[in-house]
């Protein structure tokens, strides 16, 4: 008895020396916020239909050019094959760690890794492996591949994959199966997740002298399909691999039903249309409601072999707008970004091109929780912000800012003159009917489309900023060429999404589109090239909160600094999203908090 005690105490003491990671106990998930809404003895997604049938095939279609297969690096001359990891067709040759769950704001389940092993401080994590898992040419996948993994993204490999050694403090194989990651004071309490959404890549594959060199042999990974035909530049074929390990896990059940997917890559959307008619692509999704009422009344529609179905998502809604690039003079302004944003008018566009269908787009995170719309900043956002007087405008700090409100005439006087004088204020003048600047330069600059739809909204700004003297020239070009100026930041204006997906859980991906780190660095998301330190700091405090008021009140101070600093116009949005599909293929009842999801849809039996 004298002895056990003695042992005990001696194991007592040892446990600060231990840490808490020691502590910790491995668990099948992880959420960012809370706890993970399915337990460990889930069956499937709530989302998914775990009875699908297997097989058949799907094309999905997409405008651009691809002359890559290695997602990983920045070395490319147009841009990777989709497919390959994708946010919209499915991660179908690399996986990560754990996977994302669809209808929660941002939770992971067990994929490569069985399990996570991680304390309350988050300051290191312990993924240990499944042993089933194997690559798609039956090696095993193993802990050497998690460390080559990080080592030649840190050496060869693009941003963000690039920089997540420079938060982690060791990196040590703890077991042929298990790895351990320690982070450093860089790391912040998303990290470990950032981590496990990593996509891991095979050891025995890669070239480590050769892995930024861009590639179009078929590359293989652990997902459920391999590379089967490639077509550079026109199609890839993504074949289902019947021995693919992770077929029965509950993160997969009735998910990857296709036996063959192909994605179809077209010049232009509109012929993509056609070739949608025609039965060459399976989906084809249309934003515009009026060219959907116009163009619309083809065979297959009217005789049932094509359906049309809305698909409304729980997400914050997509950003669209006019993105200016910082780096210039012209819009190194905060005055003048806020002057140009109030030209473009919603109003008139929404009844003469959307039916008034959408509504006016004015929040990073609208209709959420997240968004500062509508909501006075609370003690704990002013705290966050008092380091940076002056910054937030009074109205978008009382929650009472809307973006001006046209008489939908397409040339509201008010409104003009309002954008004039704020010009007027940061140094221009009309002259000549031509607004100039204080060195007598007349001021314009480029907008680039990739649609006629993108060219139809330009052409409407366009003609709202000529009202004060401001040439605009709309210039049309093809997605591949876009995604070159987009990693060179060789634009004045770009017109799209450009990257800002809604979320409900924004994190480490905002440091690489808003963050000054990024802001000049070939190839990231920060097209915009904000460099503020007021940004960072609520980024920062948004990654550090440890409770969800402090998340909350952080991402609100920075949609208060994105609204203020109007580095872009946005436009609308309508939650919903039309898709038109070939009647041959079915999705489950459930749309997850996402949206449509397509890897869980399957082809009917015949």
């Amino acid at each position: 008895m004298c002895r056990m005690f003695l042992s005990l105490c001696a194991a007592m003491a040892l446990l600060p020396a231990l840490g808490a990671a020691a502590l910790a106990e491995p668990k099948h998930a992880v959420a960012m916020q809370g706890e993970p809404a399915l337990p460990e003895d889930f069956s499937n997604f709530p989302y998914v239909n775990p009875d699908a049938p297997k097989g058949g095939s799907v094309t999905y279609c997409v405008v651009g050019s691809f002359d890559n297969l290695n997602p990983f690096i920045i070395k490319s001359l147009r841009t990777t094959a989709r497919g390959m990891i994708d946010t919209i067709y499915g991660n179908l040759v690399f996986e990560s760690l754990m996977q994302r769950s669809m209808d929660e704001p941002f939770s992971l389940y067990g994929l490569l890794a069985e399990s996570i092993d991680m304390p309350e401080d988050r300051k290191s994590v312990e993924f240990h492996l499944n042993p089933k898992a194997k690559w798609s040419d039956g090696e095993p996948v193993t802990a050497d591949d998690v460390i080559f993994t990080y080592e030649v993204y840190t050496e060869k490999g693009r941003p963000p994959y690039s920089d997540r050694m420079k938060k982690i403090a060791k990196l040590e194989k703890t077991g042929d199966l298990s790895v351990r990651f320690t982070f450093n004071e860089l790391a912040d309490r998303e990290f470990p997740l950032i981590i496990a959404m990593t996509p891991i890549v095979p050891k025995h594959f890669f070239n480590k002298e050769t892995f930024d060199q861009t590639t179009l042999k078929p590359v293989i990974g652990s997902g459920p399909y391999r590379v089967g035909k490639v077509a550079p530049g026109q199609r890839i074929v993504f074949e289902r691999n019947p021995d693919y390990w992770a077929k029965d896990l509950p993160v997969k059940r009735g998910i990857d039903n296709f036996d063959r997917v192909t994605l179809e890559y077209f010049l232009n959307a509109n012929a993509m249309f056609e070739a949608f008619k025609k039965g060459i692509c399976s989906t084809f999704a249309e934003a515009d409601p009026v060219k959907r009422e116009r163009s619309f009344d083809f065979p297959a529609l009217k005789d049932g072999r094509v359906v049309t179905e809305d698909f409304e998502s729980g997400l914050p809604p997509v950003v669209n707008g006019f993105l200016f690039n910082t780096r210039l003079p012209k819009f190194a302004d905060v005055r003048v970004r806020r002057a140009l944003g109030m030209l473009y008018d919603f109003e008139w566009a929404n009844k003469n091109m959307f039916d008034g269908q959408y509504k006016r787009t004015a929040s990073f995170w609208q209709d959420s929780e997240l968004s500062a719309l509508g909501r006075p900043a609370s003690e704990a956002e002013r705290a966050l912000l008092a380091p940076f007087p002056g910054k937030v405008p009074a109205d978008v700090m009382d929650g009472t800012y809307q973006p001006p409100v046209t008489d939908g005439s397409g040339r509201d006087r008010k409104v003009l003159k309002a954008a004039l004088d704020l010009l007027e204020s940061a140094g221009y003048r009309v002259e000549g009917g031509k607004l100039v600047g204080a060195d007598g330069e007349p001021f314009s600059f480029e907008i680039l489309t990739t649609s006629q739809t993108e060219e139809r909204l330009a052409a409407l700004y366009q003609r709202s900023l000529e009202k004060l003297g401001i040439d605009v020239n709309i210039r049309a070009l093809e997605s591949d060429q876009i995604q070159m100026r987009k990693q060179r930041f060789d634009f004045d204006v770009l017109f799209g999404s450009t990257g800002f997906l809604g979320t409900l859980s924004p994190g480490i991906e905002l440091t690489f589109r808003w963050g000054s780190e990024s802001a000049n660095v070939p190839g990231s998301f920060n097209l915009a090239g904000v460099a503020d330190p007021a940004v960072d700091a609520m980024i920062e405090a948004m990654l550090h909160a440890r409770d969800k008021d402090s998340y909350v009140a952080a991402v609100r101070a920075l949609d208060r600094l994105l609204i203020s600093g109007a580095y872009m116009v946005p436009m609308q949005h309508n939650k919903k999203e039309f898709l038109a599909y070939w009647a041959n293929l079915e999705h489950p009842a459930k749309t997850p908090i996402f949206g449509n999801h397509f890897p869980t849809w399957w082809q009917k039996p015949n």
